[in-house]
């Protein structure tokens, strides 16, 4: 797919971008959003793993890390061949804006537009449980953990 055809996901977070970059970088953050179990090396080349239920498993590596601006990693499903481990990329821009952080994500390389819509679905709610995360609100049990 080309760059017009990525999944694009954004929300305005309440907090500065040194406050939010950390919650893509860092196991014990990122699970207070997303997965049930994180295994992340935040530098190029290394491990981006989230545990989800029954199983399944988002993993890839990371490609690069430049905080408190940007996160890269590379995205895919262990369990699900239309998406697999490390075959898409996905980009998280975090810039300032009045009222805290835009937080932009981008989800390139998806195979067809069922997979955009899934995805596009998925990031959308695992965004707003960021935002709720980061705003003091408890985001509740992960629906999918």
């Amino acid at each position: 797919m080309t760059d017009t055809a990525a999944l694009e996901v954004s929300v305005l977070i309440a907090a500065e971008p040194e406050t939010v970059f950390p919650y893509f970088t860092d196991p014990a953050r990122y699970v207070q959003w997303m997965g049930t179990d994180v295994e992340l090396d935040p530098v190029p080349g290394g491990t981006y793993r989230v545990r989800m239920r029954d199983g399944v498993e988002a993993a890839g590596e990371f490609v690069e890390v430049d905080p408190p601006r940007r996160v890269v990693f590379t995205w895919g499903w262990t369990a699900t061949l239309p998406v697999p481990p490390g075959s898409t990329r996905v980009v998280v821009t975090l810039t300032p804006e009045e009222g805290g952080t835009r937080v932009l994500l981008r989800h390139h390389d998806l195979p067809d537009e069922e997979q955009r819509g899934q995805h596009a679905l998925g990031w959308e709610l695992y965004l707003g449980r960021l935002e709720a995360r980061l705003a003091g609100r408890d985001p509740g049990p992960d629906p999918n953990a």
